[in-house]
């Protein structure tokens, strides 16, 4: 192969250059694991992801997703919902869209893709939620999130997973969450101690609360993503602790909102009732290109 197809898509954004950026390589089944991180590495996304003939039979398409530092990264997120609305775009999955499942690392994930106005709607499944225990030193949380311990809410820092892991930390404001300036190493090591891949800082006070629950941001060190504007594997999680905690009803399907202090606002739809946790969302195409690698 010298030469490798991509395309740049803008993920739980309403217009171009707006939401969070993945670039999709499709067709990359001749690509080896480390030609793979090698082409993640050159485009410094947070997340690149690759499209590949799926070894499940029951799958339609096989996903993995690797960051700037070479990491593979799992469950169903911007980088799933991203390489969806691609594979919408290519007009092989229909006028109406339908029901697909997607193979990301060993789990089996139902996705829906429909078309409303024009544009592509993708709602995927994410694994049921796992809930671990809370963080001892909030102390060292709060320092090595650039914060104060009054800075914090009462509510306990814990990992949570959909499908992948992250730490939810609640702070007192929406300020607060802006104000944010995380110590990588330190963080890191906060992550390691809780078993969490990366940190979701969020307060309950969103910018626009008759139709969202949470304004957050995203910080991820363990795997080399300093802030990530969207994050579908951190929101599926915060309002699956919500509904488990019970701040919100089951069944509840609402917003999180991400990435405005990186100027790229976006709006991340979870739904939850019981273990059922479901993200959706749209975005736009914006780009395509060859990359030659030899």
């Amino acid at each position: 192969m010298t030469s490798i197809r991509f395309h740049y898509v803008d993920v739980f954004a309403p217009r171009p250059l707006t939401g969070n950026p993945v670039t999709v390589v499709p067709d990359a089944d001749e690509l080896s694991l480390g030609e793979m991180q090698a082409v993640a590495r050159e485009f410094n996304q947070s997340e690149t992801t690759f499209l590949l003939q799926p070894t499940a039979p029951e799958a339609d398409q096989q996903l993995r997703s690797f960051t700037p530092i070479g990491e593979e990264v799992f469950g169903a997120g911007h980088n799933a919902l991203g390489a969806w609305l691609l594979i919408a775009s290519t007009g092989s999955l229909g006028a109406s869209g339908g029901r697909f499942v997607q193979q990301i690392g060993p789990d089996r994930l139902p996705v829906a893709i429909e078309s409303e106005d024009g544009r592509t709607r993708v709602t995927m499944d994410q694994s049921p939620p796992v809930f671990g225990d809370a963080v001892d030193d909030r102390a060292e949380l709060a320092a090595s999130l650039g914060l104060s311990l009054d800075d914090l809410a009462d509510t306990a820092a814990v990992v949570a997973s959909t499908g992948a892991g992250h730490l939810l930390v609640e702070v007192r404001d929406r300020a607060v969450v802006d104000r944010s300036s995380p110590a990588s190493d330190r963080l890191a090591g906060v992550l390691r101690s809780a078993g969490g891949e990366g940190c979701y800082v969020y307060s309950r006070d969103p910018v626009e609360p008759a139709g969202s629950v949470a304004y957050a941001r995203f910080f991820n060190p363990t795997v080399g993503i300093w802030e990530d504007p969207a994050t579908g594997t951190a929101a599926g999680p915060l309002v699956a602790r919500l509904v488990h905690d019970g701040d919100l009803p089951d069944g509840a399907r609402v917003g999180v909102e991400q990435g405005y202090r990186l100027g790229r606002p976006s709006l991340i739809e979870v739904s939850v009732t019981g273990d059922h946790v479901q993200v959706s969302g749209s975005g736009i195409v914006v780009g395509e290109g060859v990359l030659r690698v030899r």
